[in-house]
């Protein structure tokens, strides 16, 4: 019934929807969910370690016969300078003063790496059956290890020349990711982010600029969005920001209590939060230090010092210091447990593809 099984032969899924990768805020328990409502589930393995990642994919092969996406970043890591941190520090000492914490104490360093070697072994021992990445793709060899092992290789396009890059270099279908997608910013070859196009805009001309499947993210949270993507010209969606509510997710009380308030105009591109432009619920710190600061240091070291300001207010129920990441869609998500959502999701847009067929 759908009208494009494309994505739907290329995974071995029931339906042609990806849960997109969230790290901080989702583990092992709502890949299965999801995978258990038919989408594709996606493990967010850039921060966490081989040995969490080989867990992670255990419990999911336990409780599931499905394809499993590991997700991965692909940046290329930057120093922090002594510079940068001190601005950085001196931006945050206000706070810092306010929950009464030690700024020259030691913190614990980000822990966003990039795709490695050590990483390729975990691809190549765990085999799952789909590798995504972030920020373009890894160096060509550690790229073939991960084709060799069997694996299908996507990664997100923030433009029409991102999209023919990776279908270049060999992926098996690409991520067109408009400018109303929640967290990171894939982009990769450009950082002009007022350039930025939205998925409406993105997804028909990248749908024309490849020949390989095309999967529309960005302010898809309803069969009416996942629908429109198809008349497109994509072959699947990938969707995040609707599934933050579900009882699987490991949002924070009081990020859930934020999510339950949000409206149309409640997220915004930032780049305070870890340094890389990225969009999420607005926060106290985005809106009195960003949300676009030159004060943030290069990713991912912005996130550093906010550790121990994120971890003070999340002890009193606030998000003043999460980067609680989420889309333009963000409220039309329900409370329904992931499985439902996703089966709900497919039924309205087939539902709505077949009244517009008449």
């Amino acid at each position: 019934m759908w009208p494009d099984r494309r994505l739907i032969d290329l995974f071995k899924t029931e339906f042609p929807i990806v849960l997109a990768p969230m790290a901080g805020v989702m583990d092992a328990e709502l890949v299965i969910a999801a995978a258990q409502g038919g989408a594709l589930g996606s493990l967010p393995s850039a921060m966490i370690s081989p040995e969490k990642a080989r867990e992670q994919v255990g419990l999911i092969r336990q409780r599931v016969k499905a394809p499993v996406n590991m997700n991965f970043f692909c940046h290329t890591p930057v120093e922090l300078t002594r510079e940068a941190e001190a601005r950085w520090k001196q931006r945050l000492a206000g706070y810092y003063a306010e929950h009464g914490l030690d700024p020259a104490a030691p913190i614990a360093a980000a822990n966003r790496a990039p795709f490695d070697a050590a990483f390729c072994e975990v691809v190549e021992e765990l085999k799952p059956e789909v590798v995504s990445f972030h920020f373009g793709l890894p160096e060509q060899a550690l790229l073939g290890r991960v084709k060799a092992a069997g694996c299908l290789v996507i990664s997100s396009a923030t433009t029409v020349k991102e999209a023919v890059w990776l279908e270049q270099r060999g992926v098996d279908a690409v991520i067109a990711q408009g400018a109303e997608a929640g967290g990171h910013r894939g982009m990769f070859l450009t950082d002009k982010i007022a350039e930025q196009p939205g998925t409406f805009a993105l997804v028909p001309q990248v749908a024309d600029a490849v020949k390989v499947p095309v999967i529309a993210a960005g302010g898809i949270a309803d069969g009416r969005g996942i629908a429109a993507a198809f008349a497109l010209g994509a072959s699947g969606v990938q969707i995040g920001s609707a599934y933050l509510r579900c009882p699987e997710s490991k949002v924070s009380a009081g990020g859930r209590k934020a999510l339950a308030e949000v409206g149309d105009d409640s997220t915004v591109i930032t780049n305070v939060m870890t340094g890389r432009p990225a969009r999420g619920v607005q926060n106290r710190l985005m809106r009195e230090a960003g949300p676009v600061s030159p004060d943030a240091p290069p990713f991912p070291h912005a996130a550093t010092a906010l550790g121990p300001l994120k971890a003070a207010a999340e002890k009193q129920g606030r998000v003043d210091f999460t980067n609680l990441w989420a889309g333009q869609a963000i409220a039309l998500g329900r409370e329904v447990p992931a499985a439902e959502l996703t089966r709900d999701l497919a039924k309205s847009a087939l539902a709505r593809m077949k009244a517009l067929a008449g």
